[in-house]
């Protein structure tokens, strides 16, 4: 079962698999905002759904932290579309 974790030193989100990471999204805050730029999944692992898993817990933390997100890496942008749920993290403007 993978790991999911927030590595704040190197500002990502990552999905851990024993030692290894094979999965990351990429953050940076910009004030009340959480600009997401790039998201990878090691080409072994693809399919396996962890990039959603990925995407699922950032959106959550981020909405924890009474944030909002700038989906600025196609992924990211393209499961909030598909999850209706996460619609309202969106910044406007």
């Amino acid at each position: 079962m993978p790991e999911l974790r927030k590595n704040e030193q190197q500002s990502r989100y990552e999905v851990v698999e024993g030692d290894e990471v094979v999965g990351f999204a990429e953050y940076r805050q910009e004030g009340e905002n959480v600009v997401m730029p790039h998201t990878v999944v090691n080409p072994d692992h693809e399919g396996e759904g962890l990039g959603s898993q990925l995407a699922r817990f950032a959106l959550d933390d981020i909405r924890a932290a009474g944030k909002q997100v700038v989906p600025s890496c196609a992924f990211i942008r393209g499961y909030i579309e598909k999850h209706a749920e996460y619609a309202d993290l969106v910044a406007q403007g």
